[in-house]
């Protein structure tokens, strides 16, 4: 299957301490091209305010705030950032059904809801540091359980590596949305992510989206690494 471009797969992650600073970024960007990321430090700074300022010039945001705590907290959470518009939204799978369940009721009945998905491993664990937690299956086996469990408790996909998205396609199937982050096109430097893959690869892979932050917020012509990446993925198989 082709890709198709009627929807940017790229999602460029907005890692900026300030709205002032993540505005001016954005700038340079075509939404029709890519989708933003806003984690913690970005909407702990600038708050709501900045969701409706980038939707405003066009974009479709995914909060990534990584909801984790008991169901009844979690759903409020979702039921309020659904209220900003935004289209994608997470919580962490290792918050456990219940909680996942919650999360998905509370976004039903919403006439355009956000995208909901949940984090497996954050990629940069290796599977020592799961050890060190008491997690003995390994990042492997660790992400193919709780991205079943995703999928069991009725989530639209889940966040991963794109190292275990093969594997993911072929048990949970290819609607079960893939987002990927470690994404670094050849070149870049890995930085704090130690389970990274380029872009064609990742969607060859079958990853769904593309979670990339530096190699493009950090580059000296962020457009034209954007527009490279389009390029390459042209024509790729999935």
């Amino acid at each position: 299957m082709l890709i198709q471009n009627s929807e940017p797969r790229i999602i460029i992650a907005l890692d900026f301490p300030d709205a002032d600073t993540a505005l001016s970024f954005v700038k340079s960007l075509d939404p029709a091209q890519c989708r933003l990321k806003v984690g913690f430090e970005l909407f702990v700074a600038a708050g709501p305010t900045l969701i409706e300022a980038l939707q405003t010039r066009g974009f479709e945001v995914f909060l990534d705030l990584k909801f984790h705590d008991i169901p009844n907290t979690v759903a409020g959470a979702c039921r309020t950032a659904a209220a900003l518009g935004v289209w994608m939204i997470n919580v962490h799978a290792s918050g456990g059904r219940r909680m996942m369940e919650a999360a998905r009721e509370a976004l039903e009945g919403e006439g355009k809801r956000p995208l909901l998905i949940a984090v497996t491993v954050l990629t940069s664990m290796d599977d020592a540091e799961l050890e060190a937690c008491g997690i003995g299956r390994g990042v492997d086996g660790q992400a193919r359980f709780l991205a079943g469990l995703t999928q069991e408790s009725g989530l639209d996909g889940v966040v991963c590596s794109a190292r275990e998205a093969p594997v993911l396609r072929q048990e949970l199937g290819t609607e079960f949305l893939k987002v990927t982050p470690g994404i670094r096109p050849r070149g870049s430097e890995a930085g704090d992510q130690k389970r990274i893959v380029t872009p064609a690869d990742a969607i060859r892979d079958g990853a769904t989206h593309l979670v990339i932050g530096r190699p493009i917020t950090r580059a000296q012509d962020p457009s034209a690494v954007l527009a490279a990446i389009h390029q390459e993925l042209l024509g790729l198989e999935t």
